[in-house]
């Protein structure tokens, strides 16, 4: 069992940066992949990013490239989404979620944070 606690979300204006971090506990952390999702209000859930057990392989939407960056900490078993020149369309619930290196789906998930990208 993995629980994952996202922080960091909050009201930041167009062309601003937030910081979100997700901090896990349980299973050993190294050994999951783990992503980004995020939910806007009347849509379904997407993915944003993800970094591979190693954190090697790195993953993004083609909409947050260039934008976003993920990064992982192993010894503090956290993953963190830099997220720079927010646009307004980036507003949404965002949520950390692991899977482990077996699964073909994540399976563990985080109660997720709230992003708001508003003049």
């Amino acid at each position: 069992q993995v629980q994952l606690i996202e922080s960091g979300g909050g009201l930041v204006q167009p062309g601003g940066s937030l910081r979100l971090s997700c901090a896990a506990s349980g299973r050993t952390f190294a050994d999951y992949n783990l992503g980004w999702f995020r939910q806007a209000p009347g849509k379904e859930r997407e993915f944003v990013a993800s970094i591979s057990w190693s954190g090697v392989v790195i993953y993004y939407r083609d909409s947050v490239k260039g934008r976003f960056t993920i990064s992982r900490d192993n010894a503090k078993n956290t993953v963190n989404l830099q997220m720079s020149s927010l646009k307004p369309e980036d507003t949404a619930v965002y949520y950390c979620a692991a899977r482990s290196r077996s699964a073909s789906e994540y399976n563990y998930w985080g109660q997720g944070t709230q992003v708001t990208v508003s003049s």
